[in-house]
C-alpha cells in the first residue's frame, strides 16, 4: 500500500510538471472542474458556457471579450483518449430545439476542450501575435467528490456517522430497522448483503429527493460503470458490542461485518483513490454549483446539511497558490474556486443580491479555509440558461415582483405558462442559517416555494449564445486572468 501510494504520487508529480512546462513554454492549458450535487445544473452550465464562449454576444463582463482581444474560439479534439467526451452538441440540441427540453444530467466524468485565440495585452501585445489558450472542462458528479471524505475513515467510524445522520432524515426507517435487526457477527451471506445494500441505496435516494446534500457513498447514487459490483454492495451496520473484544467489528474473518468492512476498503481503494489520482488532483480552477433555493425550499435541516457539505467539499480541493515551483515540488492546487447558486432566474432580480448573500453565508466556513490556504474564492448567483421573464402583478392591492415561465410537469413534459412569486429571501442570511443550525423543523417567518420551469424556446441572433444571468461574470472569475 505504501509503495503503491509513493508510486502514484511520483507519477502524478511527473504529470503535473509536464503540464506546468507546457503551460509555461507552450500553449497555456486551464483545467476547469465543474461539479455540484444532483439537479444543480452542471450539464446546462457547461453547455451554455461553451455556447457563449463560441458566440460571445452576451459576454460583456468577460474582460478579454469586452476589450476585443478574443479573436476566435473553437472546439478541439478530445485531449484525453481515455475519458468520455462531454456531449456538447446533443445537449445544445436539446436546449435549442423547437420544443426545448432539459438535457440528461451528469452521471459520469467527461471532458471537453475549448480553445481561444487571444491577443495579449501590455508590452507583449507589440512583441508577439495572438496565442492559443486551451480550456479543458472536466465535468464530474459532486456526489463522487464527497467520497474523498471517506478516505480517512474506518468502516466502523463511517457506519456510526452514517447511521446517526440517517436518524434525522426521511425515508430511512426501513433500512435502519433492517440494520438494527441484523446479526453482523453471523457468517456472511451474499443475499443478506444485497438486501442491505439495496435498502441503504433506496434510503440515500429518498434523502437526496428530500433536499439533503451529503448522501455518501456517491457511487451508490451514480454508480457509472461500477453498477452491480461487489464494491457497491455494502451498507453501514451498528456496532452493538460492549467493548472492543465483543464488538462485531473486531470479529474474525467470515462475518457479515468483516465482509462489509472489506468491501468498504475496496470501494476507497479501487474507486475513490483512482478518481482523485487520475482526474481531480489535476484541476486548477473549480466551480461548485449549488441548488441553494432547493435546499431552502426543503427546510432548515436541508440547509444545515448543505452548509456542512460545502465545508467538506472544500476540504477535498487542497486549495492554495498554483505557483510554478509549488507545482513542481508539491503538485497542483486549486487556485480559484467559485461557489455559484444556480437557478437565479427563479427569482426576480431584486432578490439576486439576497441569494448571493445566502450563498456566501453557506460557504463562509469553506471559503475561510480556502483563503487561509491561498486560494481565491467567490460566491455569486447565476442562471446558466434563463428560462423565465420578469413581471409585476397586483395581488390584493399589493404589487408582487414575479417571474413567468413554462412550468415543468412531474413527468418531464411542458405544462402551462404561469407567473410565480416564491416569497422574499431575508436580507440577513442568518435568519435562515441560525434556525437551521439550531435544528428547527420548519421556517417560522417565511414560506419559500419553488417551481420547476421548462427551458424557454430560443431565438438567437448571429453571434449570440443562449440567454443567461451573470454567466459572463462567472467566466471572468474562473478564466479571465489567464486570457
Amino acid at each position: 500500500m505504501v509503495i503503491g501510494t509513493i508510486a502514484d504520487t511520483l507519477t502524478r508529480g511527473v504529470e503535473n510538471v509536464t503540464d506546468s512546462l507546457s503551460g509555461t513554454f507552450g500553449e497555456p492549458v486551464i483545467r476547469l472542474g465543474v461539479t455540484g450535487l444532483s439537479r444543480a445544473g452542471k450539464t446546462v452550465f457547461i453547455t451554455s458556457l461553451v455556447a457563449n464562449l463560441l458566440d460571445r454576444g452576451r459576454m460583456p463582463q468577460l474582460a478579454a471579450e469586452s476589450e476585443g482581444r478574443i479573436l476566435a474560439a473553437f472546439l478541439q479534439p478530445q485531449p484525453d483518449d481515455t475519458m468520455p467526451r462531454f456531449d456538447y452538441e446533443t445537449h445544445l440540441g436539446a436546449l435549442t430545439a423547437r420544443t426545448p427540453h432539459w438535457p440528461d444530467s451528469t452521471r459520469a466524468i467527461s471532458q471537453l476542450r475549448l480553445s481561444l485565440k487571444v491577443r495579449p495585452t501590455g508590452l507583449l501585445a507589440g512583441l508577439s501575435g495572438a496565442r492559443r489558450v486551451h480550456v479543458d472542462i472536466v465535468d464530474y458528479p459532486g456526489e463522487w467528490l464527497l467520497d474523498l471524505g471517506l478516505m480517512d475513515k474506518s468502516y466502523a467510524e463511517w457506519s456510526a456517522e452514517t447511521l446517526a445522520r440517517m436518524q434525522e432524515r426521511p425515508g430511512a426507517t426501513e433500512f435502519l430497522a433492517m440494520a438494527r435487526n441484523e446479526d453482523a457477527a453471523r457468517p456472511f451471506e451474499e443475499t443478506r448483503a444485497k438486501a442491505l445494500a439495496a435498502s441503504f441505496t433506496s434510503a440515500l435516494h429518498r434523502a437526496r429527493d428530500a433536499g439533503y446534500s451529503d448522501c455518501t457513498p456517491g457511487r451508490f447514487l451514480l454508480p457509472g460503470e461500477k453498477e452491480g459490483s461487489a464494491m457497491l454492495t455494502f451498507a453501514p451496520l451498528p456496532d452493538t458490542g460492549e467493548g472492543r473484544r465483543r464488538s462485531v467489528f473486531s470479529r474474525g474473518a467470515g462475518s457479515l461485518a468483516d465482509e462489509m468492512a472489506r468491501r468498504f476498503e475496496a470501494y476507497k481503494r479501487e474507486i475513490v483513490r483512482p478518481f482523485f489520482r487520475d482526474h481531480f488532483s489535476r484541476i486548477d480552477r473549480q466551480v461548485v454549483l449549488v441548488d441553494a433555493l432547493g435546499a431552502i425550499h426543503a427546510g432548515p435541516a436541508a440547509v444545515e446539511d448543505l452548509r456542512r457539505t460545502m465545508a467538506e467539499i472544500l476540504g477535498a480541493f487542497r486549495p492554495g497558490s498554483n505557483a510554478f515551483l509549488r507545482q513542481v515540488l508539491m503538485g497542483k492546487r486549486v487556485e480559484k474556486i467559485l461557489f455559484a447558486a444556480t437557478k437565479a432566474d427563479h427569482l426576480h432580480h431584486t432578490q439576486h443580491a439576497r441569494l448571493t448573500g445566502v450563498m456566501q453565508a453557506l460557504t463562509r466556513e469553506a471559503a475561510d479555509r480556502a483563503q487561509f490556504s491561498g486560494a481565491e474564492t467567490q460566491a455569486m448567483s447565476i442562471a446558466a440558461l434563463r428560462a423565465t421573464v420578469e413581471e409585476t402583478i397586483t395581488h390584493q392591492g399589493q404589487a408582487l415582483e414575479c417571474v413567468r415561465g413554462t412550468l415543468l410537469n412531474d413527468d418531464g413534459t411542458r405544462g402551462r405558462q404561469a407567473a410565480f412569486h416564491p416569497g422574499e429571501l431575508p436580507e440577513d442570511p442568518g435568519h435562515l442559517l441560525r434556525p437551521a443550525r439550531d435544528g428547527a423543523k420548519a421556517w417560522l417567518d417565511g414560506d419559500y416555494s419553488i417551481m420547476r420551469f421548462a427551458p424557454a424556446p430560443l431565438t438567437l441572433k448571429p453571434g449570440e449564445g443562449p440567454p443567461h444571468i451573470r454567466l459572463d461574470r462567472a467566466a471572468q472569475v474562473l478564466i479571465g486572468d489567464r486570457l
